[in-house]
């Protein structure tokens, strides 16, 4: 008896890979940098620790909003794109036929099967078919505002928190470069998970989060050594 062969793909997490590590670096970073640029201008560490946690609720908020409204907007367009496909289905189901089967020979099957194809998959649901095959449209990769929202405010309050904790626990004259190297330890590890995860060049990846995470931080600090105002 054969056995079933299953696949797994690295892309089959791109979408929810991208979305946590985007808002886990996020977190790291500009909480990170926030907390270099008080402490640099000399800040009392409980003045350190408020812009911190200010920061990460700021932040987490700004992400959720941000990602509703841009999923938002991808959900409407695809319910006005649907919308507009069930209306030409009700209309013209012939010519959404030929439509359909056309796409199919344009993959490479032979007119006959094609046709054929069309009229099995149209006979079971026209709209899936249509909204998967000609728009692109599927249930698993279909927009999803609330759930993206709360998964990117999760993420940076999950990242945010990291710098956060060394800087509570950090002693003040040792808390700007134990926050920098923590930061960095924790950005490689995010960075070199997620090329893991994807199948990407691990070393690559740590690079790149590292090297310009480091850059944000000294900005951050330089701006606050350079004007040197209590909070």
């Amino acid at each position: 008896m054969p056995r079933r062969h299953r696949e797994f793909h690295k892309l089959d997490s791109v979408g929810w890979l991208r979305a946590a590590v985007l808002g886990a670096n996020d977190g790291i970073v500009s909480t990170a940098s926030l907390i270099l640029g008080v402490a640099a201008s000399n800040a009392s560490h409980q003045s350190i620790l408020v812009a911190g946690v200010a920061g990460l609720v700021a932040g987490a908020m700004s992400m959720a909003t941000g990602e509703y409204v841009s999923v938002q907007s991808q959900a409407d367009t695809e319910r006005a794109a649907l919308d507009k496909e069930r209306a030409e289905l009700h209309e013209n189901p012939e010519g959404e036929h030929s439509e359909l089967a056309r796409i199919y020979m344009e993959r490479g099957i032979e007119p006959a099967l094609a046709e054929q194809v069309a009229t099995s998959l149209m006979r079971h649901d026209a709209l899936a078919a249509h909204s998967k095959d000609e728009l692109g449209i599927t249930e698993a990769m279909s927009a999803r505002p609330l759930q993206a929202a709360w998964s990117s405010a999760l993420s940076f309050a999950v990242g945010a928190a990291l710098p956060l904790l060394v800087a509570l626990i950090a002693p003040q004259p040792a808390l700007i470069p134990t926050t920098v190297v923590m930061s960095l330890a924790f950005l490689a590890l995010l960075g070199g998970l997620a090329a893991y995860a994807g199948g990407a060049n691990i070393v690559r990846g740590v690079l790149r989060v590292t090297f310009w995470s480091a850059l944000s931080m000294a900005a951050a600090a330089g701006i606050g050594a350079l004007f040197g105002t209590t909070v």
